[in-house]
């Protein structure tokens, strides 16, 4: 079952379900979802000449990104062709029994903008800021304003509450996190690492 704006209002108002800041309830709660807000933070990927990142190798992936902090009155352009990580505003809490689905706004995929590549879950049991997976598909470049809405969430509910939900229990690499996280898949199991992938 995907939660109405009224199942959401009294999720959010029982406090399992936590969105913070969530400062604007009838600008951001939409009909079946919650509109979440683009924060100041992207990373940047460098040109590089290496040949490839490999998985194995991820664990190095930070030093082929760039961190860029927009400040309020500015904007970060995104150019045609351009991958970077970005970050939601809100922080949220992803109870047991609900999976959350992030989504693009249509305005911005008009813009030919998309916010996900192929991480759109948060996992029961997740709680952090959303990393964002931002592209533009277009041929001219777009303006993005910190605190915009820039993508959705839906909530569905689950049959029964998550047994093993996403969490320090699971060695969930991403729990917790605060503006946009580069991949950490090299700590993954089957790259040597002791997480379980989750993420």
């Amino acid at each position: 079952m995907i939660l109405s704006d009224v199942d959401i209002a009294d999720r959010l108002d029982d406090g399992d379900l936590v969105i913070e800041p969530l400062d604007d309830l009838e600008l951001q709660i939409q009909p079946a979802s919650v509109d979440l807000r683009l924060g100041n933070e992207f990373l940047e990927f460098r040109r590089t000449n290496i040949p490839c990142i490999h998985p194995d190798a991820a664990r190095e992936v930070d030093e082929y990104v760039t961190e860029t902090v927009v400040s309020e009155d500015e904007d970060f352009i995104l150019h045609p062709g351009d991958f970077v990580l970005g970050t939601t505003h809100e922080r949220v809490e992803i109870p047991a029994d609900l999976i959350a689905h992030v989504e693009g706004r249509s305005s911005l995929g008009r813009l030919a903008v998309v916010v996900h590549a192929t991480a759109g879950l948060c996992d029961p049991g997740y709680r952090g800021q959303i990393t964002l997976e931002l592209s533009n598909l277009g041929t001219a470049p777009v303006a993005l304003t910190p605190g915009m809405r820039v993508s959705q969430l839906t909530f569905t509910e689950l049959s029964s509450p998550a047994d093993r939900p996403y969490g320090s229990e699971r060695g969930s690499k991403y729990q917790d996190q605060s503006g946009p996280q580069a991949s950490k898949i090299g700590g993954d199991h089957e790259f040597g690492g002791d997480q379980l992938g989750d993420g």
